[in-house]
């Protein structure tokens, strides 16, 4: 059953000193979550998920988990953070988040149906350590296979 996994795993994937995994959570309510969490290696750190895209004067890169044009998951809320962020103490200061994993929650809506649906949702982020940074990854996709909305039962 669906809802005995939770969080239930969709994607993983490793690039650049960060791995993300992105699952699917359901709350008491029955609201669907679509929740990245972004492992940097030790002593790494990922910006915060308010910053531009191109971030600050070219430095540093959000933290974002996104859907994509034409996907049929929909966003009903904000993109949450598990930890907060800081101001750096660069001369950018620029917005970081603690060294660590850092899980973003989106609130969406399944696809209307049965069935399972392959869908993709995009992900940003960019490590750094003590001023060397690692290419930033924008705009990943990546694919997963998401329930329908009848596919999942509210407890």
């Amino acid at each position: 059953d669906f809802h005995s996994d939770m969080p239930y795993p969709l994607a993983s994937l490793t690039e650049n000193r960060v791995t993300v995994e992105i699952a699917l959570t359901l709350d008491d309510g029955g609201q669907a979550w679509l929740e990245a969490t972004f492992t940097p290696e030790e002593g790494y750190h990922l910006y915060s998920k308010d910053i531009p895209p191109g971030g600050v004067d070219g430095l540093g890169r959000p933290t974002l988990l996104e859907l994509v044009p034409g996907s049929r998951l929909e966003s009903t809320g904000d993109l949450g953070e598990s930890v907060g962020a800081y101001q750096d103490d660069g001369p950018e200061g620029l917005l970081v988040y603690p060294e660590g994993a850092v899980i973003l929650r989106l609130p969406v809506t399944l696809p209307q149906g049965q069935g399972w649906f392959d869908e993709q949702v995009s992900v940003t982020f960019m490590a750094c350590h003590t001023g060397t940074c690692c290419p930033p990854v924008a705009g990943r996709l990546i694919p997963v296979r998401v329930p329908g909305a009848e596919e999942v039962q509210t407890p």
